[in-house]
């Protein structure tokens, strides 16, 4: 983090050929709020040094004993240790005291650190797991509750006595038709398998991405940091326009396209009935799968409508940042013991008539082979980083979002995918052998080869269906064609699993307009 805003400020003030401290001040202005941290580089920044050398001197980056030095950037011709300066000469943070010290803020860091963990709503005041906040694990995650102070009332569940005098499940139904007297839920509704659609998955599930024009100094201005707030709240996740649950207009490049949005317009009677369960970094251990679970899943048995639940962590077991990446990596027996597990624990609580649809592993060659000699936003200034640079600065420090895969070791490469390969068809095999009580259980590839082949014929480049800024997660475009695709094969092969389009989606959409668009 210290490398990288250390590089964005030294660039914008190449760029506007302006002196380091007017850089600093420009990007304060930037972004929203003044950052305490951006100030107490100046010190170091204007002795002119590269960044690595900055954030070393701050003590903000460090060297252990017998570890090798991490840079982004060449080294300086002078020797690397005789130019780093005391911690006198700038400071060190390791005095700053966290602001969850504060007695009046501890509560809340508590609370904060707690629904993040178990992914719930900050901002839940009837505890029915659905909020009226956005962010925070609210509605950008889970349906929007249309009443916070009734936890019987919330997106998914079966209407109370057809909604005829409330919206229970808040897909905006309810009321009685004058003309006959038949309830608008029962008319449209009953018998129209309606279903809504859970995601189990991980940064890729939950769509990592940091905004490209946040280090490309050339497109940063302050509308660039307008949605900062925002990425930050919603952990730099944006699933409100995801392949799965995504439902607002991408601002991100591409569009949005999800199995939530096809599931709605095929039955408008889904509205809002989508949960996003995923997390940054998740992989399903035993020990924690069933916790974990029901903390976050919000489905009751007897009350709610069935769902489509998409189990999709398609490389975290594959991908982590040790050095010795094999030996940390999930093997075949510990994937079936976790899945079945899994699977075991949502047969208790998934309504009768539910699917689930496991996702195999994606082959992460594609990331080294597509990007690998191409500039990252960071070095598109000067042509000096690349993204073989940035994957070994992030390896050296062990934060490496895949050891195994953004490596030049093409033996470890094919090793990687060689495992993910075993453990997709543990997968498959599940689906092939295991039966449940109240679902039907699926197995899909990750469809990567037919997503390039497809933006291929549209005149795109592979490397577009990257994430830019981490190299590594399936970009927007990559999520709405692959939401294509996976519609395509579900209508071919499983038609049980979308449901009947509903014939009356006309006449809601009508009876909406209306009445002022309720």
């Amino acid at each position: 983090g210290c490398v990288l805003v250390v590089s964005v400020i030294e660039q914008l003030a190449q760029w506007h050929n302006s002196t380091v401290k007017a850089a600093m001040e420009r990007l304060c202005n930037y972004i929203p709020g003044k950052y305490q941290i951006i100030r107490h580089m100046l010190c170091c920044i204007d002795r002119e040094m590269n960044a690595d050398v900055v954030c070393h001197s701050l003590k903000l980056c460090k060297q252990d004993p017998g570890q090798p030095l991490c840079h982004l950037y060449p080294p300086p011709k002078v020797s690397w240790f005789s130019t780093l300066f005391k911690p006198t000469d700038c400071g060190s943070f390791m005095g700053f005291s966290s602001v969850c010290a504060f007695p009046l803020l501890a509560n809340l860091c508590e609370k904060i650190k707690y629904v993040i963990r178990n992914k719930l709503p900050f901002e839940d005041f009837d505890g029915d797991k659905f909020s009226t906040f956005p962010t925070l694990r609210g509605y950008h995650w889970r349906g929007r509750d249309c009443n916070d102070k009734n936890t019987t009332v919330y997106p998914g569940r079966r209407p109370d006595n057809w909604d005829v005098k409330s919206d229970s499940n808040c897909n905006g139904i309810w009321g009685v038709d004058p003309k006959d007297g038949i309830p608008y839920e029962e008319k449209f509704c009953k018998g129209a398998d309606s279903q809504g659609v859970v995601l189990l998955g991980d940064s890729a599930g939950a769509h990592f991405h940091i905004p490209p024009e946040w280090m490309t100094v050339t497109q940063m201005s302050a509308k660039s940091f307008a949605n900062l707030p925002m990425a930050f709240t919603d952990e730099l996740d944006w699933p409100q326009f995801s392949e799965i649950t995504g439902f607002l207009n991408s601002t991100i490049g591409g569009w949005t396209d999800s199995l939530y949005l096809r599931l709605r317009r095929r039955n408008r009677c889904n509205h809002r009935d989508l949960q996003n369960i995923s997390q940054n970094g998740i992989t399903y251990l035993p020990i924690n799968i069933a916790v974990y679970l029901s903390f976050s899943l919000a489905r009751n048995q007897l009350l709610d409508n069935p769902a489509i639940v998409i189990y999709a962590t398609i490389g975290n077991d594959v991908c982590n940042g040790n050095r010795d990446t094999l030996t940390y990596m999930t093997t075949p027996k510990e994937m079936l013991s976790n899945v079945v597990q899994a699977l075991r624990y949502l047969d208790s609580r998934l309504p009768n008539g539910s699917h689930v649809i496991l996702t195999g592993l994606v082959d992460g060659r594609f990331l080294w082979d597509n990007l690998h000699d191409r500039y990252h936003p960071l070095g598109q200034l000067n042509r000096d980083v690349t993204y073989s640079q940035l994957y070994s600065f992030l390896d050296c420090l062990q934060v490496s979002p895949c050891s195994g895969w953004l490596t030049p070791n093409e033996t470890l490469r094919n090793l990687t995918s060689e495992r993910a390969l075993q453990l997709s068809n543990v997968l498959k095999e599940i689906a092939r052998s295991e039966k449940f009580a109240n679902f039907d259980i699926f197995y899909m590839d990750f469809p990567l080869r037919q997503t390039a082949e497809e933006w291929h014929k549209m005149g795109g480049e592979p490397w577009q269906l990257i994430e830019p800024v981490d190299g590594f997660h399936p970009s927007q475009i990559a999520a709405a064609l692959g939401t294509s695709i996976t519609w395509q094969k579900a209508l071919d092969e499983w038609p049980q699993v979308l449901g009947k389009e509903n014939p009356f989606n006309d006449q809601i959409e009508a009876i909406f307009k209306d009445q002022g668009g309720h």
